[in-house]
């Protein structure tokens, strides 16, 4: 009789022991389950950091350029009202025969992109500009916009310059930024 006994309460242990397991498996599929969501989690966290270091080095690229280009702006301004002052300071026009056309070679029609063609047509002004500057300084009464010749070319070397600044400076952040 203590056998029956003995072996009744090894039974219902063993009942007990096995429901605690399946509650003790449940507990851990939901632990492997929220396991699973937190690494997809981590994953999509770390993507949108990378997103973000991506467009936090492309605002400080863009800073820099706006910096730069405020700094031509500012220049611009300078040259303009320099100009504006030496047209005020000039001579009033007088009525006089228009001074014959200055003949240049044509400029051929190459296949550049924008920057040369611009470059070209700036050449082209300042060939102009240097053309009438001897006409000027022979004539002998005094030619209205013939003092701003050398201002105007101070202006178009103050944007070339800009200019090639602007591209070193792109070439060095461009250099800069691939390095790290």
């Amino acid at each position: 009789m203590t056998g029956m006994i003995l072996d009744a309460v090894l039974m219902l242990l063993l009942v007990a022991a096995l429901g605690y397991g399946v509650r003790l498996e449940k507990k851990l599929t939901a632990l492997r389950a929220g396991q699973q969501a937190f690494a997809s989690a981590v994953t999509e966290l770390n993507a949108a950091a990378g997103r973000a270091e991506a467009a936090l080095a492309s605002l400080r690229a863009s800073g820099q350029e706006t910096d730069l280009l405020h700094d031509r702006i500012i220049k611009a301004r300078e040259v303009k009202a320099q100009l504006e002052a030496l047209i005020a300071r000039g001579p009033a026009p007088t009525v006089e025969s228009p001074p014959a056309p200055v003949r240049s070679r044509p400029a051929p029609t190459p296949i550049a992109p924008v920057e040369d063609e611009r470059a070209l047509r700036m050449a082209a002004l300042a060939e102009r500009i240097h053309g009438m500057a001897p006409a000027a300084a022979r004539a002998p009464a005094p030619v209205a916009g013939g003092s701003n010749v050398a201002a105007i070319l101070g202006a178009l070397t103050a944007n070339q310059s800009a200019k090639q600044s602007l591209n070193r400076a792109r070439r060095s952040l461009d250099e800069d930024l691939f390095a790290a």
